[in-house]
């Protein structure tokens, strides 16, 4: 079996971090969400097939043409014409059925299995906030309906991106036309596919998903299970706790419930706490989250549960205070403040 997997798009919700790395190369449990989900695939496919787009060569640098035995192949999607379109750029490729799904989400190898087991079929999940997903209605576990993000409540049950395919979706991707937001959907490919042919619903038990860098702590958190992890060549004088420390990185100050990237300095009486620092950052100063706080996406104020802060890379902050939910752009260089907004 093939897998194909999207990860072309260019994540504005996700930034600063995504500023400098395509979202499918940020890290969690100090490993990229795409080796995640690879390290599930094994002994599932042969061939993984990946879409790439906004910043693609740090993919192929990153992942190369194999992944401990499983062939990787790359096919560039040029223009973001929406998941349908991208999808459609590995019809050549494709030799028969096929898993196909998100490349900045986490999916358990048991929901792969069991979803792959069906000749159409989608995972689901069940949400707060279904608006900001792909809804579902199903009947008996067989769908009957499928509507893109509606303004209005519709169902709970949504999709999580990943999907059994045969050849015959590529027909109904031909049909299609594009949505009001200019792209050709996948969704509706699978609306249209599911009138001719049943579409099965499949319950996920273990779905990582990753809208926010928010998000990020959370899969982070789950994953690790309340471990530290520290990464190669990393040296801690100060205090972990439940946090993941990337390589060659120092820390001398407190670091809790938080992400520490790759070759980052934490200083002396630092607190860093639910927070997400980038690459190559020299920190000194203190972040200090809030149970409920704020953080601006796309130009909206969303409210989020516990968070510090996100510093992009390449940042220097030192004899700084940050106030919770506060961004950090990359290549910043601060001294000597109080931190009230975001940084860009």
């Amino acid at each position: 079996m093939q897998a194909v997997i999207l990860a072309a798009g260019k994540s504005t919700r996700t930034y600063p971090l995504t500023l400098t790395r395509p979202k499918p190369l940020l890290k969690v449990a100090n490993k990229t969400l795409l080796e995640h989900n690879l390290d599930n695939l094994i002994g599932l496919v042969d061939e993984i097939i990946i879409i790439v787009g906004y910043k693609k060569n740090l993919i192929k640098k990153y992942m190369g043409y194999k992944y401990k035995n499983i062939k990787i192949r790359y096919v560039d999607q040029k223009q973001q014409l929406g998941t349908a379109h991208a999808t459609s750029l590995a019809e050549p490729y494709i030799k028969g059925r096929f898993i196909l799904f998100a490349g900045d989400d986490i999916y358990s190898k048991p929901d792969m299995k069991n979803c792959a087991k069906m000749q159409n079929a989608v995972l689901t999940a069940r949400v707060k906030n279904p608006r900001d997903f792909g809804v579902i209605l199903a009947k008996n576990n067989i769908l009957i309906d499928f509507v893109e993000k509606p303004k209005t409540f519709v169902s709970d049950l949504i999709s999580t991106s990943f999907y059994s395919f045969g050849k015959k979706i590529f027909s109904y991707i031909n049909k299609i036309k594009k949505s009001a937001r200019n792209e050709f959907e996948l969704p509706d490919a699978v609306k249209l596919m599911s009138k001719d042919e049943k579409f099965y619903c499949i319950a996920s038990k273990h779905w990582l998903p990753i809208g926010y860098p928010c998000d990020l702590l959370n899969a982070d958190r789950i994953l690790r299970k309340g471990k530290n992890l520290i990464g190669k060549n990393s040296r801690v004088y100060g205090n972990i706790k439940n946090s993941s420390i990337g390589n060659n990185c120092v820390i001398k100050g407190n670091v809790k419930n938080s992400i520490i990237m790759d070759n980052t300095l934490i200083d002396k009486n630092s607190v860093v706490e639910d927070s997400v620092i980038g690459d190559n950052v020299h920190f000194r100063g203190k972040i200090i989250s809030m149970s409920t706080s704020y953080s601006t996406v796309n130009g909206k104020k969303i409210k989020v549960d516990r968070l510090g802060v996100i510093i992009g890379d390449n940042v220097t902050a030192i004899n700084v205070k940050i106030k919770a939910g506060c961004k950090i752009w990359p290549n910043k260089k601060i001294n000597n403040r109080i931190i009230m907004h975001d940084i860009v």
